[in-house]
């Protein structure tokens, strides 16, 4: 009897409930987003800084206080549309005065004024405003203007001078071999930008061939 008075308490008393303790979940941490790159960061991670003078902007065309990323994307494809243009102009400028079979060949006068000798010198808007037909895809990639003037929307274009044409597929897979295809491009048209300048001087100058 005296055992089971002594359990009795013991058995009748409240049980508790256990205590559950939960654990906080652990909350991974956001990453930060990379801050946005300055003009003239961006303009500096673009292909075309070479020795022996590197990064090159005496004027502070990608450091004004007004510039932004779209218009240094601005230059920068300006850049290369006149470095591809005047690479075919200095080798046409070569080429043509030795080498002339078009309009009967009768043709045989300095470069800078071989096309009033043409016939086409009659239709001479007519021909511009064909060649602005392809100049006019590239206002489609420009921000609005009170965005930015002369500025192009890198969503809309985000490779300077890159417009899906190689037909030869000769753009490089590796990233280590396009960047120096791309330096050898920019270098090549900056260089051709001089010469064909230089070539219509020395024929301004001296009203005769280069040769």
């Amino acid at each position: 009897m005296l055992s089971i008075a002594a359990v009795a308490p013991n058995a009748f008393a409240p049980m508790r409930a256990p205590v559950i303790k939960m654990q906080e979940a652990a909350v991974a941490p956001v990453p930060e987003e990379p801050p946005t790159p300055t003009p003239l960061e961006f303009a500096k991670s673009l292909p075309g800084i070479t020795g022996p003078l590197g990064f090159f902007d005496p004027l502070g065309y990608c450091s004004g206080e007004d510039v932004t990323e779209g218009k240094v994307r601005f230059f920068r494809e300006a850049e290369l549309k006149h470095g591809r243009v005047a690479m075919l102009a200095s080798l046409g400028f070569l080429v043509g005065e030795q080498f002339h079979p078009l309009f009967g060949g009768g043709i045989n006068v300095p470069s800078y004024i071989a096309f009033q000798e043409t016939p086409l010198q009659g239709s001479f808007f007519p021909v511009v405003c064909s060649l602005a037909i392809f100049e006019i895809f590239s206002v489609f990639t420009f921000e609005q203007p009170k965005q930015g003037m002369w500025s192009i929307d890198g969503k809309a274009h985000p490779v300077p001078g890159d417009f899906g044409f190689d037909p030869l597929g000769l753009k490089p897979t590796n990233a280590a071999e396009l960047l120096e295809m791309q330096n050898k491009e920019i270098n090549n048209g900056r260089l051709a930008m001089i010469a064909i300048a230089g070539m219509v001087g020395q024929e301004l100058a001296s009203g005769a061939k280069l040769f």
